[in-house]
């Protein structure tokens, strides 16, 4: 039977990001995507200026409240970018209302990134995602994002595997089974990730080439490839290489097609290659 998720996040209108970019890749996974809208903005908030931005708080208990009537199972529930850290609590209740043991509860706990929150991000959201990560099988912070929900001081260039190693497990230790940290960079010219599950003793690091420049949307992008492979059977590692890949070819390709970097990569051009290391097996 076709695999079902439900999408919680933003809808920003330009700029590849959020629902624009988690509904395209879980369907070209195969995967049946429902979505609720967290907020509508004109476009993202990195690099535009004058950009809208409508909070829909007041739809998502209304909208949690229809859904449930209609009994559906979802195999996946996948959270990203919340307008307000009040969203927390609403997003909870949804995990209440929508999702039975078997749901896997994936969290990208969107607000921050080189060392600093995002633009409207209200202070105390750490707090609050916190909580959210909790209620989470696996949760795919990057490094800024993984320093605030524990409370230390952002590593910089003084970012080590001792470091990786201790956030990984303190992270575990809010709830989650599962933590893959994006924005791991220990070496010059190299980036990647840790990926770590509850018990092991040490996360797998992942490294591949970095390329120079911000790239807007990265991180959901990343994140829907790995939710894509975990629901269509592969394992942690397996899913994390894959979305590894698939991210990086991006990135290369953002840069060759020439289109201002705010404006997102281009996953749209990876997407077949998507589904065929899916069904390579």
């Amino acid at each position: 039977m076709q695999k079902r998720a439900i999408a919680v996040q933003d809808i920003s209108c330009v700029g590849r990001c959020s629902l624009t970019v988690v509904l395209p890749i879980l369907s070209a996974a195969g995967i049946n995507t429902s979505i609720i809208p967290t907020a509508l903005l004109s476009t993202h908030t990195g690099e535009f200026v004058g950009y809208t931005h409508l909070d829909l708080s007041n739809q998502l208990s209304p909208i949690t409240t229809h859904l449930n009537t209609l009994g559906i199972h979802f195999d996946s529930f996948y959270s990203g970018y919340l307008a307000s850290s009040a969203q927390v609590e609403e997003i909870i209740h949804m995990i209440d209302q929508l999702c039975d043991s078997h749901t896997h509860v994936f969290v990208d706990p969107v607000f921050a990134d080189h060392g600093r929150m995002y633009s409207l991000m209200p202070l105390d959201m750490p707090k609050h995602m916190k909580r959210l990560c909790s209620h989470a099988r696996t949760i795919v912070p990057n490094i800024t994002e993984a320093s605030l929900l524990l409370d230390q001081p952002y590593p910089g260039d003084q970012l080590s595997k001792e470091i990786v190693t201790d956030f990984c497990q303190k992270l575990c230790d809010l709830g989650p089974e599962n933590v893959v940290i994006t924005d791991v960079t220990l070496h010059p010219g190299e980036t990647g990730i840790a990926i770590f599950t509850r018990g092991m003793d040490s996360p797998i690091f992942l490294f591949r080439k970095h390329y120079d420049g911000m790239f807007h949307g990265t991180g959901d992008t990343f994140a829907s490839f790995l939710l894509g492979s975990l629901l269509q059977g592969k394992s942690l590692e397996t899913s994390a290489r894959i979305a590894l890949d698939l991210i990086h070819e991006c990135i290369r390709l953002a840069l060759e097609g020439g289109e201002p970097l705010r404006y997102g990569v281009p996953f749209e051009l990876v997407l077949p290659k998507f589904w065929s290391v899916l069904h390579s097996d």
